[in-house]
């Protein structure tokens, strides 16, 4: 009998505790359960800073297929910069472009052998319907050849910063797929290869020194060469533009890629109330582990849920803002003996909900300005940058960027709030008397403190 009554008070406190603790438990299962992005890698990026806010493999080289087309993009939108190519300016293909632009098993528009093309034609067909023939013959327009281009790629990639990166072509096509015209110095079973950090860091480059490429590359639909013979429907591969089957809201780019070697990848970008976010999945699978064109859109698209619902742009510090304790700093041969500084500008940063006072600030002073006892020396103008204020997160995690450089994203600079004019010749002159009577005043005290 009092086995049976231990029994049921056994039970009945695991009940009570069950329902104590069970809704709990599960709560904090699923919020400190990592994202399931089902790809060999993934990165999800803040394309104002180039903070990382999600990371999978990020550093693992991988195929990168059409993706590739981004560089031949970036080298594109250089040359037009610099004039060395014009939009209008016409192209006839060579035997290697009109070959390859009939492979309609390949993504193509066809091209007329004995055909005239300005490169704005070409440059649409590569980023909206990502046309390889098309692509080859800008890799022409600029290099001469795609081998010239192919070193113009790597060269690029090595300026822009990158790592963990080959182009072996323009067009991220397997070279064995290149009727027998890869590209001099490679071989047919060579391949493009980046690193999701790397493929990241290409499309931060070209939105921020490019930002116009989104203009094209946000088309859904373009007609090639409209009203001709030769006229095709161009649908844009980026199913996750607005109106498309996988129309995510925001999403204006920038490029998918598919071949055996690679998988299903992409990079995409969105922009929603003010924050630009940029993402990479390599190698997307579905749940039953094949890789698909359908699972790099939904890989894709938990990635920007989670950064636009769980992160906000946020003001962390005003314009003006004065750091307690720290609102002036001294000044030698000025009129004033100080002068005091703050933010020249607003400091707005991309926070995680919840963390907004992890994050505190910190003065960096320019020492180029400095003497050697940290004073600044007059004349300084109202509103000079003195150095700069910074953050030091607080959280579990470290702050993470692309590279290390862009650590300098999240800084704004300290200035001065007033102008602080050099003191005359009589003025200095005092000053120094001044302080030859404290030092003699202060060794003779000492002197008599030491005889008593």
């Amino acid at each position: 009998m009092r086995r049976r009554k231990q029994n049921w008070l056994f039970w009945l406190l695991s009940i009570c505790l069950c329902l104590t603790f069970g809704p709990f438990q599960q709560t904090v299962k699923a919020e400190s359960a990592p994202l399931d992005i089902r790809a060999d890698a993934a990165i999800l990026v803040d394309a104002q800073t180039g903070r990382i806010l999600y990371e999978k493999n990020i550093d693992t080289v991988l195929g990168i297929a059409s993706m590739t087309k981004m560089m031949t993009e970036y080298l594109l939108l250089d040359a037009i910069k610099a004039k060395r190519v014009k939009w209008d300016q016409m192209y006839t293909p060579s035997d290697y472009v009109y070959r390859l632009s009939q492979d309609r098993a390949l993504s193509n528009v066809p091209l007329r052998k004995d055909g005239k093309y300005t490169v704005r034609e070409l440059y649409e067909a590569m980023a909206i319907y990502s046309a390889n023939g098309a692509t080859v013959a800008i890799a022409e327009i600029i290099a001469g050849s795609e081998k010239n281009f192919v070193k113009m790629m790597n060269d690029k990639a090595k300026e822009l910063g990158l790592k963990d990166y080959k182009f072996v072509n323009a067009t991220g096509l397997s070279n064995k797929d290149l009727k027998g015209f890869h590209p001099e110095g490679t071989s047919t079973n060579e391949e493009n290869v980046m690193s999701a950090r790397a493929m990241a860091m290409l499309a931060y480059r070209l939105l921020k020194d490019y930002p116009e490429v989104l203009k094209t590359a946000s088309i859904p639909h373009k007609v090639f060469r409209e009203g001709t013979k030769d006229e095709i429907k161009m649908d844009n591969w980026n199913w996750m533009l607005p109106g498309l089957v996988y129309g995510y809201e925001g999403v204006d780019g920038l490029k998918t890629g598919y071949t055996e070697f690679a998988g299903n990848c992409f990079t995409g970008t969105a922009k929603r109330n003010g924050v630009r976010l940029i993402s990479v999945v390599m190698n997307a699978k579905d749940a039953s582990g094949k890789t698909t064109k359908e699972a790099r859109f939904k890989e894709t698209e938990k990635l920007f849920n989670y950064g636009f619902n769980q992160y906000s742009l946020e003001t962390l510090y005003p314009k003006g803002y004065q750091l307690k304790g720290k609102e002036t700093l001294p000044v030698v041969k000025g009129k004033e003996k100080e002068v005091r500084v703050a933010t020249g500008k607003n400091l707005d940063l991309l926070v995680k909900s919840g963390e907004e006072k992890q994050y505190k600030p910190v003065y960096v002073l320019d020492k180029k300005k400095m003497t050697k006892e940290g004073k600044l020396v007059a004349p300084l103008k109202k509103g000079e940058t003195v150095g700069y204020m910074t953050l030091e997160y607080k959280g579990d995690d470290s702050l993470a960027f692309l590279s290390p450089d862009m650590q300098k994203n999240i800084r704004v600079p300290l200035v001065t709030t007033a102008e602080v004019e050099k003191a005359n010749w009589f003025v200095l002159s005092m000053r120094a008397v001044g302080g030859l009577f404290v030092d003699l005043w202060t060794s003779v005290a000492k002197t008599v403190k030491g005889w008593l």
